[in-house]
C-alpha cells in the first residue's frame, strides 16, 4: 500500500448506517484512513476537526442535507474535494452539487471500484507544468 494514501483522511457523511459501513470499509480496505459523519452539521464539525484530503457526501439527510453541507463549507471558507453520492441523480441535482462546490458526482448503487477510482481522482495532486518557454529535457531511448 503506498505511503500516500496510508496517511490519507476521507470523510464520509451517510445518515444510513448501511451505506456508511459499506463506504467506510471498502475505502479502508483500499487503505485510506476514514472518519464519518451522519448528517450535514455533524459533517461540518468534522471537516474541522479531522481536516481531510477529500470527503463523500451524500445529499438526503436529516437536519441538514448535502447541499447545506457544500452551502456551509464555501460560508466557512472550507475547501475539500468532495465526491457526492447519492440516489438523487437528476440532472437538476448535479448542476446544484458542482455549482455548490463538489468536484465529482456518483450515483447510489455504486461498484467498488467507481467509489474507489473517483475517490483517488479527488487526492491525485497535479502534475506541476514548467513555465512557459522552458523546455522538458529530451528522453532518449
Amino acid at each position: 500500500m503506498p505511503h500516500e494514501i496510508k496517511q490519507t483522511r476521507i470523510l464520509v457523511v451517510e445518515d444510513d448506517p448501511m451505506v456508511l459501513e459499506l463506504i467506510t470499509t471498502r475505502l479502508s480496505l483500499a487503505g485510506f484512513h476514514t472518519f464519518n459523519a451522519r448528517d450535514g452539521y455533524e459533517g461540518l464539525a468534522r471537516l474541522k476537526e479531522v481536516s481531510p484530503a477529500a470527503m463523500v457526501l451524500d445529499i438526503n439527510m436529516p437536519r441538514l442535507d448535502g447541499f447545506g453541507v457544500l452551502k456551509g463549507m464555501k460560508a466557512l471558507g472550507i475547501a475539500v474535494p468532495t465526491l457526492v453520492l447519492t440516489a438523487r441523480n437528476q440532472r437538476s441535482d448535479v448542476q446544484e452539487a458542482l455549482k455548490l462546490g463538489a468536484s465529482d458526482f456518483l450515483a447510489k448503487p455504486f461498484q467498488d471500484q467507481q467509489l474507489l477510482a473517483r475517490v483517488g481522482r479527488l487526492i491525485r495532486k497535479p502534475v506541476p507544468r514548467p513555465p512557459p518557454g522552458d523546455a522538458a529535457p529530451a528522453v532518449i531511448i
